[in-house]
């Protein structure tokens, strides 16, 4: 296990960076306000984002939050801060938003207890979200005055549909991980008294599949769902998977395996 770190422990917010077998693992560590995002924490976290993903021994990346809970939010003391930095031209949630989006591994949010506002943005920027049957979920502007940033906006109304969006940002309510899932903003609820087991067996599963597949699969996924890419360039890119796909040592590895009745082992490498 390797470890770095942004604050040390008990020296107030900031995040810690592990990989251990190949699972980097990104901490929200502010305990005193139930690990409420600062602007240091949001400028450490792409930093930690791009350094995992860029990790040769790191296959899969988590973002969880230090004791028991996920994230409260921004931390209200530093609201302008992180989101109105430099007269308004700087939103330091979303950046750390867009460096999570950007990963090319998969990447998971491992959430327990609050799952608020900026909070659930950060986790939502993650490929999925696996809760807590104990955790809740907010998404709360309205209650401070705010809009809520573009990215997570535009996240939700492809997550949500537009009618159900405007619920859930207009009443501003706190929802159960099961209300959560059933919306669509969690993909998978696990039991609280067996979380961590669930957890670890989703990590294995992942660690154990073809990374070409899901690597490209993630690509083509997010290309897809982003109004800015041109059908050109999606037929392009779904071009340049496939031929990828033929040429590649995985399709091979994965039918032997299959045939041979044993688990397969994937070569290939980004």
């Amino acid at each position: 296990m390797t470890a770095s770190e942004a604050g040390a422990p008990g020296a107030g917010p900031g995040i810690t960076v592990t990989v251990d077998a190949g699972v980097g693992t990104i901490l929200l560590r502010h305990r005193a306000q139930r690990n409420a995002l600062t602007r240091m924490m949001c400028r450490s976290l792409v930093e930690a984002a791009d350094d995992l993903d860029a990790r040769a021994d790191v296959e899969v990346i988590t973002v969880r939050g230090d004791g028991g809970t996920f994230s409260a939010g921004v931390s209200i003391g530093e609201l302008r801060d992180v989101i109105l930095d430099d007269g308004g031209d700087t939103d330091h949630l979303t950046a750390a938003d867009r460096a999570l989006a950007g990963v090319a591994k998969p990447t998971i949010a491992v959430v327990q207890g609050h799952c608020m506002g900026g909070g659930w943005q950060l986790a939502s920027a993650c490929d999925f979200i696996v809760a807590s049957d104990d955790a809740s979920f907010g998404i709360t502007p309205a209650k401070l005055g705010i809009i809520y940033p573009r990215s997570g906006v535009d996240r939700l109304v492809r997550l949500l549909g537009p009618a159900t969006a405007k619920y859930v940002l207009m009443s501003a309510r706190t929802f159960s991980a099961t209300r959560a899932q059933a919306m669509g903003l969690v993909a998978e609820v696990l039991p609280a008294d067996r979380f961590e087991a669930g957890v670890g067996e989703l990590l294995d599963e992942l660690k154990a599949r073809s990374r070409y597949s899901m690597h490209t699969t993630k690509r083509l996924i997010d290309q897809s769902g982003d109004p800015d890419v041109e059908a050109s360039a999606l037929a392009g890119s779904w071009d340049a998977a496939w031929a990828g796909m033929a040429a590649g040592p995985d399709i091979d590895e994965g039918v032997a395996a299959f045939l041979e009745r044993r688990n397969p082992v994937f070569p290939w490498k980004p």
